[in-house]
């Protein structure tokens, strides 16, 4: 429905749902916010910044993943994710190649140090939902509606 001033389906300034507070956008980025602050302490003795946390993360789920797979995976443009990675490579945590099959791609996999950090990377998970005070059940029911509210009005 378009929305014109002067057109009475429009609710007043003073309609309360109108209100920052109220805002659903406003909620879920603070709570994204108050999610990676919850994880720096867990991160920081690893050497990791969240967003390197979610690269590890993806690359213990399948490597060598291409640059292009990656981003798409943590839906970050290219922009985001090469520099990224290549802060991860020069940690000792991955390594970039070139793809032989395709010269133009960029393989990203583990290190042997990045593998090690495995066990660590997935005990935050758990610490993060202690720390919330959540069951797993919450967590996946969470996932779930923000799953779908991510989830483009047109598939």
């Amino acid at each position: 429905m378009e929305l014109r001033s002067g057109d009475s389906s429009v609710e007043t300034q003073d309609d309360p749902r109108h209100k920052l507070g109220r805002q659903l956008s406003f909620a879920l980025y603070g709570a994204a916010n108050r999610m990676i602050r919850q994880h720096k302490p867990f991160l920081e003795p690893l050497g990791l910044t969240f967003p390197q946390y979610l690269v590890i993360l993806a690359l213990l789920d399948g490597a060598p993943q291409t640059v292009g797979a990656l981003g798409a995976r943590l839906e970050m443009d290219t922009g985001t994710i090469t520099p990224l990675v290549k802060r991860l490579e020069a940690a000792g945590m991955v390594t970039r190649v070139r793809d032989r099959s395709d010269e133009r791609r960029v393989l990203v996999d583990m290190t042997a140090e990045g593998r090690a950090l495995g066990p660590d990377i997935r005990g935050v998970t758990e610490q993060i939902r202690s720390a919330c005070q959540l069951t797993y059940d919450d967590i996946d029911e969470l996932r779930q509606t923000l799953e779908g509210l991510a989830r483009p009005a047109v598939d």
